[in-house]
């Protein structure tokens, strides 16, 4: 089982993204690399003899400036680099971040979105791992006679982002069962933006977190048979929303993370109040 991806960094001929996260050009999906528990792979700019998986094209970057180990549920971070600090921010926090020293081996990365940032000589030298395998105890009783404790299957995250955008996909049928109609990004869009963390949220961004979920959180999709039509991107989201609905992935009392609606169903300007209402960072995405 894969427990870390790595989404590789862009090229510098501008075939990918600018480097922010979930946006990547309209058809076209960054490329991953992936890691089971135990896998490595090292980073840094290589050279024609020695290739090396993740590789960043800045010239102030070492040859083999670091290596990545995926664990079961996390991953660690060595920096081969002898006198440059690394820093790993949480994509999902404000500002929260660690820093690997130089020569640090093995150092354990616990955020399940990250990004990599290196000292560079350019614009920024960085990648993204994701370790979407974390598991989250589902019964607190489980396990207190001395055995395994039970775990979700669908290990989801509720302080997340990618959270958020399911819940606004099921809103209304968890609000009505008989509605038909799953929201389109615009409508999720609409709905996320007066939460304070998520007034930078994009198109591009909630499309991103969709396919996270439908490829990598829920299993329910190939990322090599997907496409990029209208037609697959809403069929994504219903099956989404059918298949997080059947299971009970999100439920009623998960509504008090969405804004509060108003008499016609949008949702007002954020306050105070509504930032604090939900208890997670404000990293961009």
């Amino acid at each position: 089982m894969d427990t870390v991806i790595v989404q590789l960094p862009e090229e510098s001929d501008g075939r990918w993204s600018d480097g922010r996260w979930g946006e990547e050009p309209v058809g076209r999906r960054p490329r991953l690399l992936r890691l089971g528990p135990g896998e490595t792979a090292e980073f840094g700019r290589g050279s024609p003899g020695s290739p090396v998986p993740v590789r960043l094209r800045d010239p102030g970057v070492s040859r083999c400036a670091g290596q990545i180990t995926a664990a079961e549920d996390y991953w660690r971070l060595s920096n081969f680099s002898r006198s440059a600090t690394y820093v790993v921010e949480n994509l999902e926090g404000a500002g929260e971040h660690i820093k690997v020293a130089p020569g640090r081996l093995g150092a354990p990365v616990p955020f399940e979105f990250s990004q990599v940032v290196l000292p560079s000589r350019g614009a920024g030298a960085s990648f993204k791992v994701f370790a979407p395998q974390h598991a989250y105890q589902d019964d607190p009783d489980s396990g207190a006679d001395g055995g395994e404790r039970t775990t979700m299957p669908f290990a989801l995250d509720p302080t997340s982002k990618y959270f958020l955008v399911l819940l606004a996909l099921c809103e209304p049928r968890l609000r009505n069962a008989s509605t038909g109609a799953v929201p389109g990004v615009g409508d999720v869009l609409k709905r996320l933006r007066p939460l304070e963390s998520c007034r930078d949220l994009t198109r591009s961004a909630v499309n991103y977190h969709v396919d996270y979920l439908a490829s990598v959180k829920l299993r329910l999709r190939d990322d090599a048979a997907e496409t990029d039509s209208d037609t697959l991107a809403g069929g994504k989201r219903d099956e989404l929303v059918a298949f997080a609905l059947r299971f009970d992935l999100v439920r009623e009392e998960h509504l008090a993370l969405l804004p509060p609606r108003t008499r016609h169903g949008a949702a007002p300007a954020a306050t105070a109040g509504t930032a604090a209402a939900v208890s997670h960072g404000t990293g961009k995405v």
